[in-house]
């Protein structure tokens, strides 16, 4: 079993030993989370795309905390929700309960994700009545879909422990995705990432990145 870890803010994750690093930062699993893919992401492309229905595609479902507070803020903004995640190292149920991450959105989604969550796995499963969640069990790099996206979080783990995960052949696979528009958006930020991003037809920004990190990205599809 993966170890619990507290971070600064109160907040837990999970350190994969496969890979060697944590899911999360430790200077605040929540507000990274939150500051990252809810702030800067899901919110930007909720007023880009003002049609109170949004589709997003995670790299990484992880422990599921970026999921579970992008169906809080959907269900409480009252916008549709479809939520496609690929992940290699999937968690067990007990894992995902370890985090305590049930403390930090409604009740209904928590319960509905952990008891949909090997169904996830097969399926796409409604979570809740306007919110849908797929899991789907495979390596980024073999995954196809004609879905185009209006959102993509990048919630790989970092270069240093996984840099094929930041190729530039991988980034433009992941990017095929989105839909004109779309916007990418990771905790990370590197020169060699931004010129990936900008030879594909994309506008870089550089946002402040969440405690502990000085910068992070965000991208528009053009």
């Amino acid at each position: 079993m993966n170890k619990i870890t507290p971070t600064a803010d109160g907040s837990n994750t999970l350190y994969n030993e496969a890979i060697g690093e944590h899911y999360h930062s430790k200077h605040g699993a929540l507000q990274e989370s939150k500051h990252v893919f809810i702030a800067a992401g899901l919110e930007h492309a909720a007023v880009k795309f003002p049609s109170q229905k949004i589709s997003v595609l995670e790299v990484g479902f992880g422990t599921g905390l970026n999921f579970l507070l992008s169906a809080a803020y959907c269900a409480w903004h009252k916008i549709k929700l479809e939520y496609t995640s690929l992940e290699a190292f999937p968690l067990t149920n007990e894992e995902l309960e370890s985090t305590g991450y049930n403390n930090y959105i409604p009740a209904e989604i928590w319960d509905n994700m952990i008891h949909n969550y090997g169904k996830a796995m097969q399926q796409t499963v409604n979570i809740q009545p306007e919110q849908q969640l797929r899991i789907v069990h495979t390596w980024l790099h073999r995954y196809q879909t004609e879905q185009q996206f209006d959102l993509v979080y990048y919630d790989a783990f970092s270069v240093q422990h996984q840099p094929e995960m930041w190729s530039d052949e991988i980034i433009a696979h992941t990017c095929q995705f989105l839909k004109p528009g779309g916007v990418f958006v990771t905790y990370a930020i590197t020169g060699k990432l931004k010129r990936a991003l900008k030879s594909i037809g994309f506008t870089v920004e550089k946002l402040p990145g969440a405690p502990g990190k000085r910068e992070m990205l965000r991208a528009i599809k053009n």
